[in-house]
This record gives C-alpha cells, sequence and structure tokens, in this order.
C-alpha cells in the first residue's frame, strides 16, 4: 500500500503552476495565430508602391473575412450603420476623429419614421433606407444651462432638476453599470471642465501630489496640472518606453511607493486614446495600496468597455466619461464626472466655478408646429394629433427666465409610439424602450452590440489597418523601398486598442506635417485628429534614434519635446470601407508630386492654398 503524501500542498501548488503555464501557452498560441492571421489578410511578403495599383475594396473584404471567419459574426453593427446612420453612407463621410459614447443615432436626430418594412440591410454596402415621409425637424435634443456653485454643494445638496435630466442621468448610470447607491454624477460642459472642477476640489494642500498617466498632450489634463501647482502640488508625469510606448514600470512603481502618509491624487487612463496601447488595471490597485486616490479617465475607452469588471473591483475615487450626440453629425456634448459617495467628504468647499451644467429641453413650440404641418395632409385623424399633442407639458426652467411651454427630452424622443408603424421589427424585436425611460438608440445601439462584438470587430479592423499601412512603400531605382508609413507604439497585436498613431514620410525619408496631412484628408472627407506624444524615455540603445525623432513645442511658458503624430480612433460604427478609404488616401502620398499637384488643384479652384 502506498504511503500518504505529506506534501500535499506542494503537490497541489506544483499542479496549480502547470495549469497556469498551460493557460499562458494557449493564450501565447492564440495571439500568434491572430498575428498570423492578420498577416494572411494580404497576400505575404507584398508591397504596394503605386497608388494606381491597389486592390479594389472587394477584392481586400473578401481577403479579410478569409483570415478572420468570425468578422461575419459582427454584421449586426453593419445593420445599425445602415439604418440609424445611413448619413454616412450618403455623405460619403468617413469619420476617424470620434472619442466618447454617442447618445443618439442620426435616425432618432431626424425625427422621421420609415414605412412599414419587415426587411433590414445585410451589410454596410446596402443602398439607403426607403424615402422617409416627413421633414428633417433638426431637434438639438437639449440645451445646456452654466450653474453657479461648487462640486462639493452640488454633490452633497444637488438641485432642483428637469425630467430630462433626471431620465438621462438614469440612463447613463445604467448604460455604465454605475449603482448611484455608490457613486453620484455631475454634468459638466466638457472633459476639460471636469478635470478643472476637481483640481479646484481636491485637498493638494494636504495631499501634496499629483501623477498623470499620459502618453500625449492633454489640454483637459493641462489644466488640471496648471490649477493643481497654484494650490502647491507637486506633479509627476509617468514616462513611456520607446518604441512600444508602454509604461515604464520601474519609475511608476517607484513613485506610486513614495514613503507619505498621505499621497494625492493618480489620474489614470486605461488605454491611450492616441496610440491604442492598453494598460493594466493593477496600477490602481498598487495606487490604492500606497494610499493614493485614484481618477479614472475612461474617456478613451470604447462602448461597453465600462462592463469589464475592473472598475467593480477595485472601484476608483473619481472617473470622467465622455458623451457626444450623435456620430459623425453632432459632436457637441457633454461630460460626466462620477465622484464615489464616500470620497465626497475628501474634497474642499471650494468657491463657485463655471463647469457644472444643467440639460435644458429644447423648445417644444416649434416642433408641435413642424409636426403638425406635416401630418396634415396624412390620413392620420384629428383625435390621434390631439392625442399626440396633450403630451406636451409645461416644466420650470432652470434658469432665472420667464417661463414658457417647453417640452422634456423624453417626451419629444417618444413622440410618435403610439404610431401603428413598426420600427425596424428585425432589429428591435428583443429591446423595447420603456415607458418610463430616455430613449438613447446610440447606447441601445451599443447596448445590442454587446462588450464582445465590439470589441472583436474593433481588433479585426484595427490591426488590419496597421498590416495594410506598413505594406505602402515608396518605389526607389536601386530596389531599396523607403516605408511610407510609420507606426507609433503596439504594431498588430492582439490586445492593443482601437486607435493607432502614425505619420507619413516623403520618398526622401522627410516626415510630411501631419497638419497638412490632416487638412488634405478633410478635403477628401476624410476626417483625422492630430496630437502630440511626449513624455517619452529612451534607453541608451536608442540614442542615435532620439536625435532624429523628438521635436520640440513651444507653449506659451515652456518648451515640450515630443512627436506629432496623425491619430485614427475606430469606434463602434467604423467599417471596412471606412479603413479602406483611408488607407487608398495615404497610398497617394506615394506619388512625389501629390502634394504640389493638391496645391496647384485648390489654386486653380480660386481657393485658399496649402502652405507646404
Amino acid at each position: 500500500m502506498q504511503s500518504p503524501c505529506f506534501k500535499c500542498v506542494c503537490c497541489l501548488n506544483s499542479q496549480e503552476n502547470k495549469t497556469h503555464i498551460s493557460k499562458i501557452s494557449t493564450i501565447i498560441t492564440c495571439h500568434r495565430e491572430f498575428v498570423d492571421a492578420v498577416a494572411s489578410s494580404i497576400q505575404p511578403n507584398s508591397h504596394f508602391t503605386n497608388h494606381e495599383c491597389l486592390p479594389s475594396c472587394g477584392e481586400l473584404f473578401s481577403s479579410l473575412k478569409d483570415a478572420y471567419p468570425h468578422y461575419s459574426q459582427t454584421n449586426l453593427a453593419d445593420e445599425i450603420r445602415a439604418h440609424e446612420y445611413h448619413h454616412l453612407s450618403l455623405s460619403k463621410h468617413v469619420c476617424l476623429d470620434y472619442i466618447g459614447n454617442g447618445l443618439f443615432s442620426y435616425y432618432q436626430q431626424q425625427g422621421k419614421y420609415h414605412p412599414t418594412d419587415d426587411s433590414i440591410a445585410s451589410s454596410s454596402s446596402a443602398p439607403p433606407p426607403p424615402t422617409l415621409q416627413f421633414a428633417s425637424l433638426n431637434e438639438p435634443f437639449f440645451n445646456i444651462s452654466y450653474k453657479s456653485v461648487s462640486l462639493s454643494t452640488q454633490l452633497l445638496y444637488g438641485g432642483q432638476e428637469s425630467d430630462l435630466e433626471c431620465k438621462m442621468r438614469q440612463r447613463i448610470m445604467k448604460y455604465m453599470n454605475i449603482s448611484k447607491y455608490e457613486y453620484s454624477m455631475v454634468f459638466t460642459a466638457n472633459q476639460s471642465c471636469a478635470f478643472k472642477l476637481l483640481a479646484d476640489s481636491y485637498p493638494f494642500e494636504s495631499n501634496h501630489n499629483l501623477v498623470t498617466v499620459y502618453d500625449h498632450e492633454n489640454e483637459a489634463v493641462e489644466g488640471m496640472i496648471n490649477s493643481a501647482k497654484t494650490r502647491g502640488a507637486r506633479v509627476v508625469s509617468a514616462e513611456f518606453t520607446w518604441p512600444n510606448l508602454r509604461i515604464n514600470s520601474r519609475k511608476l512603481r517607484k513613485t506610486l511607493g513614495v514613503k507619505k502618509k498621505k499621497r494625492g491624487l493618480f489620474v489614470f487612463p486605461l488605454q491611450s486614446k492616441v496610440t491604442g496601447v492598453k494598460y493594466s488595471y493593477q496600477w490602481m490597485n498598487i495606487a490604492q495600496e500606497n494610499g493614493w486616490h485614484v481618477l479614472f479617465d475612461a474617456s478613451a475607452l470604447g462602448p461597453k468597455d465600462m462592463e469589464t469588471l475592473g472598475l467593480s473591483i477595485f472601484q476608483p475615487d473619481f472617473h470622467i466619461c465622455n458623451f457626444y450626440k450623435v456620430f459623425g453629425e453632432n459632436p457637441s456634448g457633454f461630460c460626466c464626472l462620477f465622484v464615489k459617495n464616500s470620497s465626497i467628504s475628501q474634497l474642499n468647499k471650494s468657491s463657485t466655478s463655471l463647469g457644472i451644467i444643467s440639460l435644458v429641453p429644447v423648445d417644444a413650440k416649434s416642433f408641435e408646429d413642424k409636426y403638425a404641418s406635416s401630418s396634415s395632409s396624412s390620413s392620420t385623424s384629428s383625435e390621434s394629433d390631439q392625442e399626440n399633442s396633450a403630451e406636451f407639458q409645461e416644466i420650470k426652467q432652470v434658469s432665472d427666465q420667464e417661463p414658457k411651454k417647453i417640452t422634456t427630452l423624453f417626451e419629444v424622443l417618444n413622440w410618435g409610439n403610439k404610431s401603428k408603424m413598426n420600427r425596424y421589427k428585425k432589429v428591435e424585436s428583443n429591446t423595447s424602450t420603456r415607458s418610463d425611460e430616455l430613449e438613447c438608440r446610440g447606447l441601445d445601439n451599443a447596448d445590442k452590440l454587446g462588450l464582445i462584438l465590439t470589441s472583436t470587430r474593433a481588433r479585426y479592423l484595427t490591426n488590419w489597418l496597421i498590416n495594410v499601412l506598413t505594406r505602402l512603400q515608396h518605389p526607389h531605382a536601386e530596389d531599396i523601398h523607403h516605408p511610407l508609413v510609420k507606426i507609433y507604439g503596439p504594431k498588430i497585436h492582439f490586445s492593443r486598442g482601437p486607435a493607432v498613431a502614425f505619420n507619413v514620410f516623403d520618398w526622401k525619408g522627410q516626415k510630411i506635417d501631419p497638419t497638412l496631412v490632416q487638412k488634405l484628408a478633410d478635403r477628401n472627407n476624410i476626417s483625422l485628429s492630430c496630437a502630440f506624444l511626449q513624455h517619452i524615455w529612451f534607453s541608451k540603445m536608442y540614442d542615435d534614434e532620439k536625435k532624429t525623432i523628438l521635436e520640440t513645442l513651444k507653449s506659451s511658458d515652456h518648451k515640450k519635446c515630443g512627436v506629432s503624430v496623425i491619430t485614427v480612433s475606430i469606434g463602434m460604427m467604423t467599417n471596412f470601407e471606412d479603413l479602406y478609404r483611408l488607407w487608398r488616401f495615404i497610398a497617394r502620398f506615394l506619388d512625389a508630386d501629390f502634394v504640389e499637384k493638391e496645391r496647384w488643384r485648390y489654386k486653380a479652384l480660386n481657393q485658399t492654398t496649402i502652405e507646404v
């Protein structure tokens, strides 16, 4: 009989270690297979040196689906785009500069309805929806009104709010999976206001340190830094290691582990909205264990990324998120500042400052008149018209102006719910808006798609774009091909975020000004962004490269060293054709005379020339 093992704990640990190693090995294998699939989406080892000889969109899309068989499972996003955002196809506008979460859809903004139609398109290449019934109302959804109140006062005592504001608050907290019993929410005019409000209220007099983790120049963060410095804060920025631009872990750990009783505020985004580098949730854990308050910036996250387990586990003291009205149509909106209820007492009772807003419903009079005039020629009965008109009611204005007859956004957005028309039976069969909820079709669409579908689709498209951009090379007489595009940060990678930073270079190897590329792209109906990478740390092996890469950006008070780049953001409604059009545009720089041709073309059209 075999004697029992008295080292059973060791045996169990050994078994757990083997299981852990096996899981890691499986993950590594999957990631390698993904990289191989990306490479196979275009003929291996192929390069493109002539912008007039590029493969067609259909050919490359077919190759993409062959490389990623699961891509077809994201067709629901194409269906939603074809109906809810059909203006993108009509205008042929490529929007790669939107950061945040869309509240509403273009279909919803129009206030129009389709005829009864049970069919729905299966791809973004489908024809636009049928002719709509009545003219565009172009309602702005809501206006904003500034409040003269401090952040602490607003959090502690709140104030009178409209039905619209109350329902919007509930809808956003539900969308972000945040409990009102754990966090309080404040509407601010924009991200800069949210950072500034927190900087003005945070007790930097006792908690002297401010640590930020941004690999790019950020206007909102700069405003917080300037405000914190005036109140005696010591500001430290994390550094990012060249060339992958990941966090310099050794230095950041040392900074967070400083031996002081009261540390300060740690400002942390989960990923870079410029380079797409993802950071670990564990940095919040490390900061909290060392006594830091944590501000989590969720502005760069994609739809439904807030559903991950990280926030529910670490629960930052503060976090910030952006919302805009309509993707590709109306980028205005607001920012939300969430403060953990247990952390409200930590804030100073600062003086009154601007930035906190109220959401004010739009005037319904013009809406009612347009609706009445549009429906007068239809077969709708007068009884139905009176029933719909009776839905409008008066509410008190947030401002001190004379009250007037207005309606809540909730009523406007649900106008016509009693109509017999059926909206998109196939798409909305499983999700119908409850009568007591605010209808935000942009958020509803994100909920329909879910975290897995949106993240999977963005992963496929982002890595495909990087693959095709790096295949563009300048022709050379001696068969030495210089790359047209340089990618900054992670290249093809399974775990990268849906943002790409790059620059375009001419045949001599000189960088083309990113703002010039942005202007030319805009004239081709493609919207891009420009950014300035900074806080880059070079090891000694990259000293020579450092001298040629770094630029100096002069500001009003000091100089900054970094790299100016073009950046694209791939969102929930981005499709393959958008990225193909971007690729074809960038490929035009393979023509050595492209910029000069564009200059003379616009001069001939009697337009402002581009200074090169």
